[in-house]
């Protein structure tokens, strides 16, 4: 626990206890938040061959549809948590490696 408390720069275990749950929470609500969105647009797996190409092609655009959604909740159940700091930087630092971190400049 120690090495990862260094490696976030935090300072007490419950801190670690809510970014586990934030990111708990975040990912469970992703999806169902994502979900409507999706069925909206109309993209669901039927709309894709029933092929490995088709599902291959469903599942990476729905990555790719979801991430955004939890990019936001994730911040804001940072925020909302508490750990806003922590989150934003996480934020940062994810999308930097991603190649995308003018976005938040």
């Amino acid at each position: 626990m120690n090495k990862l408390k260094q490696r976030w720069g935090i300072s007490s275990n419950w801190q670690i206890l809510i970014i586990f749950i934030v990111f708990g929470l975040t990912g469970s609500s992703s999806l169902f938040v994502a979900r409507p969105v999706l069925e909206f647009i109309g993209l669901n797996r039927m709309s894709f061959p029933a092929d490995l190409i088709g599902a291959i092609s469903y599942y990476a655009l729905r990555i790719l549809m979801i991430f955004p959604v939890y990019q936001v909740l994730l911040v804001l159940y940072g925020w909302l948590f508490g750990q806003f700091r922590f989150f934003w930087q996480f934020e940062k630092n994810m999308l930097s490696r991603m190649g995308l971190g003018r976005i938040l400049k």
